[in-house]
């Protein structure tokens, strides 16, 4: 453990300890001081309570990775808690755990529906997209009408040939998305769950596999795309890729229209106008 935070660590751990409800863990009894006993947590977290007790007191040497996840999930830490909690008993954060996305919280969908000329949406590490704006929908595609469970950025470029026909350069373009998205599943650790979708579209289409089997990793970032729109015509957008704040599972993707004109367009498409 560096040894500047053992005393941190101790700190970190006892108050954590003290805000947990006994009762809301089945433990019961008279009490001198909130929150569960040290031995409590050491039995939640299946370690030796001696062990616990000399991390508290900011001794005993550096906690294993182990170790640290048992006492998270003891304490019940939240995701960026159980990060802190890494970074003061071994110095550095802990492996990527990834966990399936569901869904956005209404004030990032508030901001993609801000965005009302640019199209937008917000992906997973596995790319599946989870939330979009109306302009996405009216330039990209409309995700409403896809089964949520087919609403993943790969499959639509290699298995519709509506979106293939949109692409200024397709087959640069694949060769992009498929190193980017490689290097996203492994930033996320999302290894094993990438196999089944892997094995799927290498099946069904030879373009994807020959771009997989290329091994080669990029990074999302930003460029221009340009598009052949059926409404619209030939168009030219500006993109940047970010992550969520406190959402490393999730990337937002931001396309602009480089020129005024086009932004008008758009903002006319989505609204129905065009």
């Amino acid at each position: 453990m560096p040894i500047n935070n053992a005393g941190s660590l101790a700190a970190f751990l006892k108050d954590r300890r003290t805000r947990l409800d006994p009762a809301a863990f089945g433990f019961s009894g008279r009490r001198r001081t909130p929150g569960l006993r040290r031995e409590e947590v050491a039995q939640r977290a299946n370690i030796s309570p001696t062990w616990y007790t000399w991390l508290e007191q900011g001794r005993g040497g550096a906690p294993s990775a182990d170790v640290l996840n048992r006492i998270a999930a003891g304490l019940m830490l939240t995701e960026p808690e159980r990060e802190h909690l890494f970074m003061l008993g071994l110095g550095r954060p802990p492996e990527v755990r990834y966990t399936p996305v569901e869904g956005v919280t209404p004030r990032l969908q508030r901001l993609l529906d801000s965005l009302d000329s640019s199209p937008a949406f917000i992906k997973t590490a596995m790319w599946d997209v989870v939330a979009w704006n109306r302009a996405a929908a009216v330039v990209l595609t409309d995700y409403s009408t896809i089964p949520p469970e087919q609403r993943n950025i790969l499959r639509l470029i290699f298995s519709n040939p509506a979106i293939r026909a949109k692409q200024h350069d397709w087959q640069t373009l694949a060769g992009f998305v498929v190193a980017a998205f490689r290097a996203d599943v492994a930033r996320a650790g999302a290894g094993s769950e990438v196999s089944r979708l892997v094995e799927e579209l290498s099946a069904s289409s030879p373009d994807f596999a020959h771009h997989w089997k290329e091994n080669d990793v990029r990074i999302h970032g930003d460029g221009v795309k340009r598009l052949q729109h059926p409404k619209l015509g030939p168009i030219e957008l500006e993109y940047s890729a970010f992550s969520v704040d406190g959402r490393p599972d999730l990337g937002l993707v931001i396309y602009h229209p480089v020129d005024p004109a086009t932004a008008d367009r758009i903002r006319k498409l989505a609204n129905g106008q065009e």
